[in-house]
C-alpha cells in the first residue's frame, strides 16, 4: 500500500513524498512537486510490483551481488564449472561493485572489444628456430569464439537475474552483436601420420591407451582422462560419460584395440581407485601424458596437431567413411549440426556414390 506525505521544502515550495509498502519487495519511494504526479506514480508502482512487472531491485544489487548468488546455482547445475567460474571472475573484476542497473549494452560492448584486443599466452606464429627472429614474435590475439564465451558466462548470470531473482527487466548482453564464429579448425592425421603417431606412443602403455580411446570414439580429452571403469560396460562394449562439456549424458563405442587395452587394464588395476588414469603426483613424472604427448609428435615428426585434433581426426575419418553428420553429431556429443558442417566436405565421394546409386535406380544412370 502507498502513503503519502506533504512536505514544505527548504525554498518554501510544496513537495509529496511517496512511499509504497508491498509484501516481498522492499520499499520504494519517491518525491513528486505535483500531488497528482504522486498518485500515479504510486498505483503504477503497486501495479508493476503485483504484475511482476518492477525491477527496483537492480537499483539497490550490485553485480557481485548477483554473481554471489548466480555461483552456487552454476556449480550445481553445470558440469565445466570451473571454466564458467573463471569466466564471471572475470567480469566481477570488470562490473562488481557497480548497480546492476548501471551496466548497459553499451559499456558490455566496449568489454567485448578489449577482450578482442587482448592477446593470449599463445604465439601469433610458430617458431622459427631462429632465436632473433623468435625473439620479435608477437603474442596471439583473443578469437571471436573466445569472446563469445566469455559473453555466454556474463548473459547467464544475467539470464538467472532476470528469471530467478527478477532483479532486472532485461539481459543486457541480448542486446549486443557477438564476434563471428569461425569455421573451426579441421587438422586430422593422414593415414601415414596416423600409423607414425601410433608407434611413436606404443612405448608409454598410458598414452597409447589414451590416443587409441580418443582415435576410436572421438571423445574429448577431459572426458577420456576422467574416465573411471564403472562407466565401462564391457559386455556391451560401451562407455557411458556423464560429465559431458553440454551436461548431457552419452555413450560411445569401446572397439578394437581399445576395448582389448582397457579390458586387459581392468583386471590389474588398484581396486581402491576405478580411474583409468590414475593422476600423477611428481612433476616430471615420466609417467605424465604431457612430456610423453610432445615427445611422441616428435619422434613421429608431426607438426601443427594439438590433442583436440585427434577428436577432429574421428569426426573426419567418420565423414569419409560415409556416416552422416548426424550420426557424427551424436557420437561427438553435438546438441546441433553447426559444429559438425565442418566436416561436410569430406563426404563428397560418399555424397557422388549416393547419387550414382539414385541415378541407376531412376534408371537414368550414364
Amino acid at each position: 500500500m502507498a502513503t503519502i506525505e506533504k512536505r514544505i521544502t527548504s525554498d518554501g515550495k510544496t513537495a509529496y513524498r511517496v512511499k509504497v509498502r508491498l509484501r516481498g519487495f522492499a520499499p520504494e519511494t519517491a518525491t513528486f512537486e505535483r500531488l497528482t504526479d504522486a498518485k500515479n506514480w504510486a498505483r503504477t508502482t503497486e501495479e508493476d510490483m503485483k504484475a511482476g512487472r518492477y525491477f527496483g531491485q537492480s537499483k539497490r544489487h550490485t553485480f557481485n551481488d548477483l554473481v554471489a548468488e548466480y555461483k552456487p546455482h552454476a556449480e550445481r547445475t553445470l558440469a565445466r564449472y570451473s571454466e564458467r567460474e573463471a569466466q564471471i571472475d572475470f567480469w566481477s573484476g570488470v562490473f562488481g561493485a557497480d548497480l546492476l542497473n548501471s551496466i548497459t549494452p553499451q559499456r558490455i560492448a566496449k568489454e567485448r572489444d578489449k577482450l578482442l584486443a587482448g592477446e593470449t599466452m599463445n604465439w601469433a606464429t610458430p617458431a622459427t628456430g631462429d632465436p632473433i627472429q623468435d625473439a620479435k614474435r608477437l603474442k596471439a590475439k583473443r578469437s571471436g569464439p573466445t569472446v563469445n564465451r566469455y559473453l555466454a558466462a556474463l548473459s547467464a548470470c544475467f539470464a538467472y537475474g532476470r528469471k530467478e531473482l527478477q532483479w532486472i527487466e532485461k539481459n543486457p548482453v541480448e542486446s549486443i552483436s557477438k564476434p563471428s564464429e569461425n569455421t573451426g579448425r579441421v587438422r586430422f592425421l593422414s593415414d601415414d601420420e596416423r600409423i607414425r603417431l601410433l608407434n611413436a606412443c606404443r612405448p608409454h602403455p598410458d598414452l597409447y591407451l589414451a590416443v587409441v580411446l580418443a582415435l576410436t570414439t572421438g571423445a574429448r580429452q577431459a572426458e577420456i582422462m576422467t574416465l573411471r571403469f564403472g562407466q565401462v560396460d564391457f559386455g556391451r562394449r560401451v562407455i557411458t560419460l556423464t560429465k559431458t562439456k553440454n551436461g548431457e549424458t552419452r555413450s560411445i563405442p569401446l572397439v578394437g584395440e581399445a576395448f582389448t587395452l582397457l579390458h586387459k587394464r581392468s583386471k590389474v588395476r588398484d581396486m581402491k581407485d576405478d580411474r583409468v588414469f590414475l593422476p600423477v603426483k611428481e612433476k616430471g613424472d615420466t609417467r605424465s601424458l604431457r612430456t610423453a604427448w610432445e615427445m611422441a609428435l616428435k619422434n613421429a615428426e608431426i607438426t601443427d596437431f594439438h590433442w583436440h585434433d585427434l577428436r577432429h581426426t574421428a569426426a573426419s575419418y567418420l565423414a569419409m567413411s560415409g556416416v552422416s553428420l548426424v550420426e557424427i553429431a551424436k557420437v561427438l556429443g553435438h546438441r546441433t549440426l553447426q559444429m559438425v558442417a565442418r566436416y561436410s566436405h569430406l563426404a563428397d565421394e560418399h555424397i557422388v556414390a549416393t547419387g550414382e546409386k539414385l541415378a541407376a535406380r531412376l534408371g537414368v544412370a550414364g
